[in-house]
């Protein structure tokens, strides 16, 4: 079964690890492996909820931004080939 966390959830899951609970005991309570808890401690760690939740609007903009410069580019390329056409 696969679980999908939150920033805010992952960001818990890494407070209780540098709490003191051990790594194992906290991938074995929310049922995640090893190698998930240490992929989310290299991109989330010494994150607070709050700079999780800027980082996936940045995301999000970015992802929006980038489909406007495609499209662009395709128009371009679209305008460039009926140009070419006519001389």
């Amino acid at each position: 079964m696969k679980h999908r966390f939150t920033e805010e959830q992952i960001i818990g899951v890494l407070k209780e690890a540098e709490a003191g609970m051990k790594v194992t005991e906290v991938c074995r309570k929310y049922g995640i492996s090893d190698a998930t808890y240490y992929s989310w401690k290299s991109k989330f760690g010494g994150m607070t909820a709050s700079e999780a939740q800027r980082l996936k609007a940045l995301g999000a903009e970015n992802a929006k931004l980038k489909k406007l410069l495609a499209e662009s580019l395709l128009d371009n390329a679209a305008l460039r080939d009926v140009v070419g056409r006519k001389w």
